[in-house]
């Protein structure tokens, strides 16, 4: 993972806090290893002790030892708040970076990549995932550096001290992280299995907070409640089994020390009573053997060390894969041959034998569509469900790609002009009224870094909702639920509509966005748009033929296919289907109110 793709380039961006902290490592592993030094100095000192030295003497000994060890530490502590701050801090950074890094590129992927994707799945990369990529770059080079350079410097004083003894010593060692190594392996592939649960998990409970009501109407909480429960005793039994192979490391760690800690105590205890008995044979001494000791100790951490480098490393290789995958996902809607001499877009269209498929689709869901919308003009879209308006639209916002020489805007190509220049004229009403878990305010406002009260007030009025909004005990301060759940559909749909208008664009398409509202509230909608959007060009998507009846213009699709263009008087006298809609509604409208 430190050099995949995606990644590696954040050692160069912060290379000079990685060298500060790295530095900072290393001086304290080098000093740290002075204090078993000076211990193992007084025990020979004192054990020599025959009283040629004053006492006074031997507490200035003591005490300047006291006062060299108490420097140590606090440089110790400086040391490690240094390389905490570098090394630590900056995994926080770098995980800022990717976290960015990666919403900006999801906000660049194409509708079909969200149609493939669950949202649980994607929120357990900017979590869970993410977290185990910093865990690398943070304690994971950390203690890749430390210990390689800590059990670099303990080794090399061991053997001075005795070769014999750190040969016993390093070699059950190597076995031991040799056979860690190979469990890593097997981790490795366990924690892959071990994120594909938790996406699964948050997959799952995601979809039951969204689809809460659902699951009430049907009575379905005990069925939901059993699959959740299964989901995650799965979750838990890969999580045991990612544990169980740490947790055996931990065992042959803890038995390969104390084994290895006996085998010293023998075998320096031996070697003591010989250099006693023959001077020169080892030139151990027993301050010499607890120096070793505690320097064997100190070799314990590098060995740890690197055995917890190689279960983060593999738990952020498996996390950086997920990520990277995502990263590597193809931006498909993207500026290429962009005109630059495009200042400003009236609002005209023309759709010139549009054929669209979706790109996992077997059809096509538009067949040469062809028609001319004026600037300022108020058009309606009209068709059975299924008929390719919405399609219709969200190609206007390049939502998805099309051939050249099928929509212009004006003059222009619409793959010729900007995709930002494109979106900030036409403002977009969808057909599910998202609305965001915030105020009423910041809702309609959303287009606007500063927001307007006047224009917020204004847009409520014209989508008539304002005598709703202010009817709520914190008015427009009101804080809507998650997508808007607080309100009712049609004040959804009217709220979706004042943030569209506040926009004031160009161009205002809106998507079958008062179906929910009754005749007299859609009446006065569409009032206040045919006032206050004059000069502009506004599209309505509809299924009624009361909302597009008044406009300028009408495009009838029927499965994909232009079956009739022009004025509701034009097609009633000339287009059949036309004709059929508008006596249907009419028997519909009558019924209901005999029915009344």
């Amino acid at each position: 993972m430190l050099l995949r793709k995606h990644f590696g380039k954040y050692y160069l961006k912060y290379i000079a806090f990685f060298l500060i902290g790295l530095a900072a490592l290393v001086a304290v592993s080098y000093i740290q290893l002075r204090i078993p030094m000076r211990l193992g100095e007084v025990i020979d000192y004192l054990e020599n002790y025959d009283g040629a030295i004053t006492f006074a003497g031997v507490i200035d000994f003591i005490m300047a030892v006291i006062i060299e060890i108490s420097i140590i530490v606090a440089a110790i502590f400086v040391g490690r708040f240094i390389w905490r701050f570098f090394l630590i801090g900056t995994s926080r950074r770098i995980e800022e970076d990717i976290r960015n890094q990666m919403f900006l590129h999801a906000t660049k992927l194409p509708q079909s990549f969200y149609s493939q994707s669950k949202t649980g799945g994607l929120m357990s990369l900017f979590t869970n995932d993410l977290d185990s990529v910093r865990d690398v770059y943070g304690w994971g080079l950390l203690m890749l550096v430390d210990g390689a350079v800590l059990g670099a410097l303990v080794l090399t004083r061991m053997f001075s001290i005795s070769w014999e003894m750190t040969l016993i010593a390093i070699v059950p060692l190597l076995i031991t992280v040799s056979i860690a190594v190979l469990i890593v392996v097997k981790m490795q592939k366990l924690f892959k299995k071990r994120q594909k649960s938790v996406e699964e998990l948050s997959d799952f409970t995601q979809e039951n907070f969204s689809g809460i009501s659902v699951i009430k109407a049907y009575v379905k909480e005990e069925d939901q409640k059993a699959t959740f429960k299964t989901k995650t005793k799965d979750l838990f039994q890969k999580d045991v089994g990612f544990i169980k192979y740490s947790i055996w490391v931990n065992i042959i760690l803890g038995f390969t020390i104390t084994f290895i800690v006996l085998i010293i105590l023998v075998y320096g205890s031996i070697l003591i009573l010989n250099e006693q008995q023959n001077p020169g044979s080892s030139n151990l001494t027993t301050g010499l053997l607890t120096t070793y000791i505690f320097l064997f100790f100190n070799l314990l951490w590098p060995v740890m060390a690197i055995t917890n480098f190689f279960f983060r490393f593999a738990a952020g290789s498996a996390s950086a894969g997920r990520i990277g995958n995502f990263l590597n996902a193809p931006i498909e809607i993207k500026d290429e041959n962009i005109d630059d001499s495009i200042e400003e877009l009236s609002g005209s269209i023309t759709v010139n034998n549009l054929t669209f498929q979706y790109p996992d689709g077997d059809t096509p869901v538009l067949k040469d569509v062809s028609f001319t919308i004026k600037s300022g003009q108020m058009v309606g879209i009209l068709g059975k469900t299924g008929s390719g308006k919405s399609s219709l639209v969200e190609l206007f916002l390049r939502m998805y790609n099309t051939d050249n020489d099928m929509i212009y805007f004006d003059d222009y190509d619409i793959n010729n002009i900007a995709i930002k220049q494109l979106r900030q004229t036409i403002g977009y009403v969808p057909q599910d009224n998202f609305l965001y878990s915030d105020t009423i305010t910041n809702n309609i406002g959303f287009a606007y870094e500063t927001i307007d009260e006047d224009i917020i007030e204004n847009a409520a009025k014209l989508a008539d909702v304002y005598d709703n909004v202010v009817e709520f005990k914190e008015g427009f301060n009101t804080i809507l639920g998650e997508r808007g759940v607080t309100v009712s559909g049609g004040q959804k749909q009217r709220i979706s509509i004042a943030r569209a208008l506040a926009k004031d664009p160009k161009i205002l398409i809106l998507d079958d966005s008062v179906s929910a509202v009754d005749t007299k509230t859609e009446e006065a909608i569409i009032n206040n748009l045919m006032n206050v959007r004059q000069g502009k060009t506004t599209i309505i998507i509809a299924h009624r033929i009361s909302t597009v009846k008044r406009l300028d213009l009408i495009v009838l699709l029927d499965k994909g296919e232009v079956i009739g263009v022009g004025s509701h008087e034009e097609l009633l006298s000339n287009n059949p289907t036309y004709q059929e809609m508008v006596r249907r509604q009419e028997l519909e409208v009558f019924v209901e109110g005999e029915g009344a």
